[in-house]
């Protein structure tokens, strides 16, 4: 079984700047990409950024290109979401996600590992 703790959410002022911590524990050998997904009050969750376990590829939302930056630490099992430029329609649950196979993709499904959200909250 694989552990997935989020961290770092928080409420910052638009145009402010956060970064959440996605740490893993437990057999996270056999785990391959990590995302981060969000949902807002009323909407469906979506897709935010991944990356690969190698770090060679990443993949954004159309939403948070330019603004997110995903990175990761594989000697801590970490995995971050620098947010900056943040804008109030990025007011969210942030959920992590790891997948339990090879791959990379934007959709839930597709990821078997989750934690219990951070809530990330931008004000006007």
């Amino acid at each position: 079984q694989v552990h997935v703790v989020e961290s770092g959410g928080g409420l910052v002022q638009a145009g402010g700047s956060l970064r959440l911590s996605c740490a893993a524990s437990g057999r996270t050998f056999n785990t391959y990409g990590t995302g981060w997904f969000r949902q807002a009050p009323g909407k469906e969750r979506e897709f935010v950024a991944a990356i690969s376990r190698s770090v060679i590829r990443t993949y954004y939302g159309d939403s948070v290109k330019g603004r997110f930056t995903i990175s990761r630490d594989n000697a801590k099992n970490t995995v971050y979401l620098q947010m900056n430029s943040l804008k109030t329609e990025d007011t969210a649950v942030y959920y992590c996600a790891i997948r339990g196979a090879y791959g990379l993709g934007d959709s839930d499904s597709e990821y078997d590992y989750w934690g219990q959200g951070t809530q990330v909250t931008v004000s006007s």
